[in-house]
């Protein structure tokens, strides 16, 4: 029987809309994770690359990206860099990967890609513990990128803003996965929903959240991510907002949901 904590579990962040924090919340649930002692990979999926950005990678260092990987140039353990954050590392991105799709869309394999992939982290040539956690960023929409995260996966995370469509759009999203999960990988489920830039003085805020809550229950989580201006400025300083500012709202958000999601696995193990 394999060893569980040599097969990392593999998250892949998603919504089809953008600005929704999908991204941030990538780099900094990567770096709560990592502050509990869980060793963890983030994928950068995105061919904007902000991931990689935000967590300090120069773009004259990304010799190889996510798309090496992808068109099997590269074997992911030689694409991964080192971050400032202990424990944290990244395979990044380049706008290299903006042409994927079109250049392996004849390919009977394309949506396995990054599943083959990250079979790369599993043996351990020195015996030693595995990445508890592979974080994968992906695009701001349901394209091939996202259908390979999805097929690598053993769950969503589902960052979602509390705006207006928010629910329109995740709607969209549960129809992608469930074709997902009856073609291409049976085990994918749903790990949750985390309610973002939320911010208490909006009334439509706390309508969608409670619109959320009812039409998914117990798959959101109890932690919602705080619209917080330092949050917003820690990119820019290629930091997680808990290396810019440890004691803000927003970085103690993140905190509660890395030891929220730990629990749920724990669960999840148990069972």
């Amino acid at each position: 029987m394999t060893d569980i904590r040599l097969v990392p579990r593999v998250l892949a962040l998603a919504n089809q809309k953008g600005g929704v924090g999908k991204t941030t919340t990538a780099i900094n649930l990567g770096t709560a994770l990592a502050a509990t002692g869980e060793k963890v990979l983030i994928v950068d999926l995105d061919p904007q690359g902000n991931a990689s950005t935000g967590l300090g990678i120069d773009r004259r260092s990304r010799n190889r990206s996510t798309y090496d990987v992808l068109m099997r140039e590269t074997p992911i353990r030689d694409a991964i860099l080192e971050t400032a954050v202990p424990r944290l590392s990244i395979v990044p991105s380049t706008m290299d990967l903006s042409g994927f799709e079109l250049e392996i869309a004849h390919e009977r394999d394309r949506a396995y890609r990054l599943r083959d992939a990250l079979k790369g982290l599993n043996a351990t040539p020195n015996g030693g513990t595995e990445y508890g956690y592979v974080l994968v960023d992906c695009p701001p929409s349901l394209n091939l990128v996202t259908v390979n995260a999805m097929a690598a996966a053993n769950s969503i995370l589902v960052p979602l803003q509390c705006e207006f469509f928010a629910l329109e759009g995740l709607s969209q999203l549960l129809k992608t996965v469930e074709q997902v999960r009856t073609s291409l990988n049976p085990g994918l489920t749903i790990h949750g929903i985390v309610l973002t830039m939320y911010d208490a003085r909006n009334n439509l805020a706390g309508q969608v959240v409670a619109d959320v809550r009812s039409f998914m229950g117990e798959k959101v989580y109890d932690t919602m991510i705080p619209r917080n201006v330092r949050i917003s400025e820690a990119p820019s300083y290629g930091k997680p907002v808990l290396l810019y500012d440890l004691k803000c709202v927003g970085s103690q958000a993140y905190v509660r949901l890395a030891s929220e999601i730990i629990q749920r696995e724990r669960s999840l193990r148990a069972a």
